[in-house]
C-alpha cells in the first residue's frame, strides 16, 4: 500500500513539529506501507523570502523569485530526512530536479506537464521514506518554477496520480473541511466527506483548506483525498467522487475578501465590445469572475465584474491603456467588497436555495451588489464590512451547524 502525505508550513514550523510529522510518517512506514511525504516551506519562510527579495529589488524578475522561493521547501525536506534518520528510519529528500517534475515555463504560476517516477520507486524499493519538495517544478529551460501559493497540495496529488497511490492525505492545522471557516462561524461543523465538485467550488471561492488546482487534478485522475489535522488523529474529511448526494442541501459557505469590483462605464452597446474587454484582460492573465451588464441606454452600457484584489491595479491599468479601443468612457473600482458563496450538490434538485440565501441576508440587513450562479453554487458580492455577519447569517439560515 502506497500513501502520499502532504504537510503544510505550520505542520513543520519548528523542531518539535518536524519530529511530530516524522513520527507520524514512521508509524505508517512501520506498519508496512510505502510512504511518500511532500512538504511546504517551514512556517512563514516563504513570506520572509518574499520580504527579503522586495528589500533588495521590488521589481525582481519572476525567474529569480522562483529560484529564491524554492529554497524554502528544500530546507524543510532535508531537515525532515535528518529527523527520520535520527529516529533510525532510512529516508531520503528529493527536490523537483531529482524527481524530475516537469512543468510549464510560466514562472510564479507553473503547471505540471508530467512527473517521472523512476527515482522515487527506486528509493521506495530500498524501503526508504521518500520526502519530496512541494510547490516546485522544472521547465524546459532546466529552470526551477513555482506553482503558485498552495502549490504543495498540487505536488502531492500529482505524485499520488503518477505513483497510483492508494490515498493522498493533506495535513493541515484544522481537522478537515468545515461547513464554514470555524474562526468566523463558531458552530461550523466538520464534514465527513465532500465531492470533488463541491470541494473545487469551495477552494476556488475562498476556503483555504485545499489548493483548487489540486482538487482539479484529483478529480481528473480519481485520486482519493483526505484532509486531516497534523496535530491530532481525527478522521478528517474525504474528498472523492460519488460522495452521498442525498445529503445536505448546502454543503458549505465560503467567503473571499481578496476581491475587487471594476466597472467599465459608458461602453458602446454593440456586439463584440464585451468580448474585446474580457479578451484583453485574459491576454494579460487577469481572471474575471462575476459579471454584470446594465441595460443599454443612449447607445451605451456599463459592464461590471470582479477580479482578485491582487489583480485590481493591473486590470485598471490595462483598461485605461486600451480605453479608446474598448470604447470605455470611465473606469471605476471598489476594493472594499467580498464574495460570499453557498455550495452544495443538493442544490441541483432543490429549488428555492437562492431565495433562502437572500432571505438570510435580508434579515441581517446585508445588501447584495452582484449575483452569480452555477448548478451547485450561488455567489453574491457584498460590502467587505458585512462579510462575517453575512457568513454567519447564511450558515444559520441553512442550519448547517446542526
Amino acid at each position: 500500500m502506497l500513501i502520499v502525505k502532504k504537510f503544510g508550513g505550520s505542520s513543520v514550523a519548528n523542531k518539535e513539529r518536524i519530529f511530530n510529522v516524522a513520527r507520524r510518517c514512521i508509524e505508517e512506514y512501520r506498519s508496512g506501507k510505502d510512504v511518500v511525504v511532500v512538504l511546504s516551506a517551514m512556517g512563514d519562510t516563504t513570506d520572509e523570502l518574499i520580504a527579503m527579495a522586495e528589500d533588495i529589488n521590488p521589481r525582481a524578475k519572476k525567474r529569480e523569485m522562483d529560484m529564491l522561493l524554492t529554497t524554502g521547501e528544500q530546507v524543510s525536506a532535508a531537515l525532515m530526512a535528518m529527523a527520520m534518520q535520527a529516529l533510525d528510519v532510512p529516508a531520503v529528500s528529493l527536490n523537483a530536479f531529482q524527481v524530475m517534475m516537469h512543468s510549464t515555463s510560466r514562472y510564479g504560476n507553473a503547471r505540471f506537464k508530467r512527473v517521472e517516477t523512476e527515482r522515487i520507486l527506486h528509493e521506495l524499493d530500498s524501503r526508504k521514506i521518500v520526502i519530496v519538495t512541494g510547490f516546485q517544478g522544472v521547465n524546459k529551460y532546466d529552470d526551477v518554477t513555482t506553482l503558485g501559493r498552495g502549490g504543495s497540495d498540487t505536488t502531492a496529488v500529482a505524485l499520488a496520480a503518477a505513483l497510483h497511490a492508494d490515498r493522498c492525505e493533506i495535513y493541515t492545522d484544522v481537522d478537515g473541511v468545515f461547513t464554514a471557516d470555524p474562526r468566523v462561524v463558531k458552530n461550523a461543523r466538520k464534514l465527513d466527506e465532500v465531492t470533488y465538485d463541491e470541494m473545487l467550488e469551495l477552494a476556488s471561492l475562498g476556503a483555504k483548506v485545499l489548493h483548487n488546482r489540486s482538487v482539479e487534478m484529483a478529480k481528473k485522475y480519481n485520486v482519493e483525498l483526505v484532509v486531516r489535522s497534523s496535530l491530532n488523529y481525527s478522521e478528517g474529511t474525504v474528498v472523492r467522487e460519488g460522495a452521498d448526494m442525498e445529503k445536505l442541501l448546502v454543503t458549505g459557505v465560503a467567503a473571499d475578501k481578496n476581491t475587487a469590483r471594476i466597472s467599465a462605464i459608458g461602453v458602446l452597446d454593440k456586439p463584440g465590445i464585451a468580448f474585446n474587454i474580457f479578451d484583453t484582460l485574459a491576454k494579460n492573465n487577469i481572471n474575471v469572475d462575476i459579471i454584470l451588464q446594465s441595460v443599454g441606454r443612449e447607445g451605451t452600457k456599463d459592464i461590471s465584474f470582479t477580479v482578485a484584489g491582487d489583480d485590481m491595479e493591473h486590470a485598471i491599468e490595462i483598461l485605461e491603456k486600451n480605453k479608446k479601443r474598448l470604447t470605455i468612457k470611465e473606469v471605476s473600482c471598489n476594493p472594499n467588497v467580498a464574495k460570499l458563496s453557498v455550495v452544495g450538490a443538493g442544490m441541483m434538485s432543490n429549488p428555492g436555495v437562492a431565495a433562502k440565501m437572500f432571505e438570510a441576508l435580508y434579515n441581517s440587513r446585508v445588501n447584495i451588489n452582484m449575483i452569480s450562479t452555477s448548478e451547485i453554487r450561488i455567489t453574491v458580492l457584498v460590502d467587505e464590512k458585512d462579510i462575517d455577519k453575512a457568513m454567519n447569517a447564511v450558515h444559520d439560515g441553512f442550519a448547517m451547524g446542526e
